[in-house]
């Protein structure tokens, strides 16, 4: 063998050993250099045929005409607030269960001396609500598999449309509700109540003063014990147990996700650009089972399949990083996490503590009332106290009255389709992820590139 035969063998086993050694990087979801090797690329998004629905204003009126479909717990309760407020007309209430539905039009009747409408003939009765041409805006408190065929009716039928949350389940469903959006014009928001918090508004005003600096890291989570609820027989215990039994991911990412994307400006200069998600063995609910639950009930024949705690790890385009978890599977106390630090700083909430950079007390966590004096929210100055004892801390009363105002004073919605799409799709990639042991997935950009057109969130 000459010498120039035996370099070329050389190369070739070299080239071989590489391939080898790439297609195990990729099985396992790792990297060669700097850039990750992707298990599963971004579904193409399909050519835009009508424009975007950044920066789409309202139209202004001064009566907002409201519909409800569900009024179960969290529909009811919402409602509520609906109702505590000026210049809100309840015209259309909708329940599969007829019960619920008449108790929800009786509520409407006492507060306003109206009675509604109510729609409660099947499942697809939502279907006529959404036809009435008395409605300008339409409220979807339904269980996660309905949200996306209601939010398209809603659309369809010229009428914008708030979804509880997640927006949606799938990928496929976060497409079809922004190019719904945007052929039809009406907006589709994620009606995330957390971004309204007290604590979520005056970190974001301390964030848009400078006060952390440049942005490095958020946390977000939505670790709650839900095993009483979950295993009950009424409520979301008739339907919140089914999804741990065919998917294995972070299943309810948007309370903790969506207050931190508000920090970071994601679809408003940032985006999130790929996810990693594991996910721990499932054992809480069958612990639960066990304990709690008589052999001879239907429960037992139920197999849980989703990992009872998940970590995903999400990169966003400009560099930074987001922890994300979910466990409503054990018991432990109430923790969003709610964290976000930069070069000057760093908060964490539950409990809520603050550090910043040269602060006296050396390395210790101080509280963060004394900044609430200066950097407090305009909306909780001026609407906190009709807010006490409502809803969630009063943050349900403060997202609805915010919407009422937008709609009246014709302003863009602080979140919109992206934003819904966004913040929900990291349950459909979490799973996809783990099913590929923890490979990177790319998230699709919703936006079609818009988010580079627009600065900071509008709240």
């Amino acid at each position: 063998m000459t010498t120039d035969e035996k370099k070329n063998e050389e190369r070739q086993v070299s080239r071989r050993q590489l391939l080898k050694t790439s297609v195990g990087l990729i099985g396992a979801g790792l990297t060669i250099g700097e850039k990750p090797v992707f298990a599963l690329e971004a579904p193409e998004a399909l050519p835009a045929t009508n424009e975007s629905m950044v920066g789409v204003k309202f139209e202004p009126r001064d009566v907002v005409r409201v519909g409800v479909i569900g009024v179960g717990g969290r529909g009811t309760g919402m409602l509520g607030n609906f109702l505590a407020l000026e210049h809100v007309q309840v015209n259309a209430i909708c329940d599969a269960v007829k019960e619920k539905a008449v108790h929800a039009q009786e509520m409407v009747e006492k507060a306003a001396s109206k009675k509604p409408e109510i729609y409660t003939n099947g499942d697809h009765d939502f279907e006529n609500l959404c036809k009435r041409e008395d409605l300008d805006f339409i409220y979807v408190a339904t269980p996660w598999d309905w949200h996306a065929p209601m939010a398209l009716a809603s659309m369809t039928a010229g009428k914008h449309v708030g979804v509880e949350v997640p927006a949606v389940n799938t990928l496929e469903e976060c497409w079809q509700i922004v190019d719904t959006s945007e052929k039809t014009r009406r907006h589709c928001m994620i009606m995330e109540n957390c971004c309204y918090g007290e604590n979520e508004l005056l970190v974001l005003n301390m964030i848009r003063a400078g006060l952390f600096g440049d942005l490095l890291h958020g946390e977000a989570a939505y670790l709650h014990d839900l095993r009483g609820e979950i295993f009950g027989d009424k409520g979301e215990g008739l339907w919140r147990r089914a999804p741990h039994t065919t998917r294995n991911g972070n299943l309810y990412p948007t309370h903790g996700l969506g207050p931190v994307s508000n920090y970071m400006g994601i679809n408003r200069g940032d985006r999130f650009d790929y996810l990693v998600s594991m996910s721990s063995p499932q054992k809480g609910f069958e612990a639960y089972r066990e304990a709690k639950i008589p052999k001879d009930s239907p429960k037992w024949k139920e197999k849980y399949v989703c990992g009872d705690m998940n970590t995903s790890l999400i990169k966003t385009a400009n560099g930074l990083t987001i922890m994300l978890q979910h466990d409503v599977s054990n018991p432990r106390p109430y923790d969003r996490i709610n964290q976000i630090s930069g070069v000057k700083g760093i908060f964490r909430d539950y409990p809520e503590r603050i550090y910043f950079d040269g602060q006296a007390g050396e390395e210790a966590w101080t509280g963060i009332d004394p900044y609430r004096e200066k950097y407090g929210h305009k909306l909780w100055r001026e609407e906190g106290e009709a807010a006490k004892g409502r809803g969630h801390g009063g943050m349900d009363f403060i997202m609805f009255y915010r919407l009422v105002q937008c709609m009246r004073e014709g302003l863009a919605p602080d979140m919109d389709v992206y934003d819904a799409a966004s913040w929900s799709a990291p349950a459909a990639l979490s799973e996809k992820s783990v099913a590929q042991g923890s490979a990177p997935v790319k998230f699709p950009d919703f936006t079609r590139g818009k988010w580079k057109q627009r600065k900071g969130a509008s709240i």
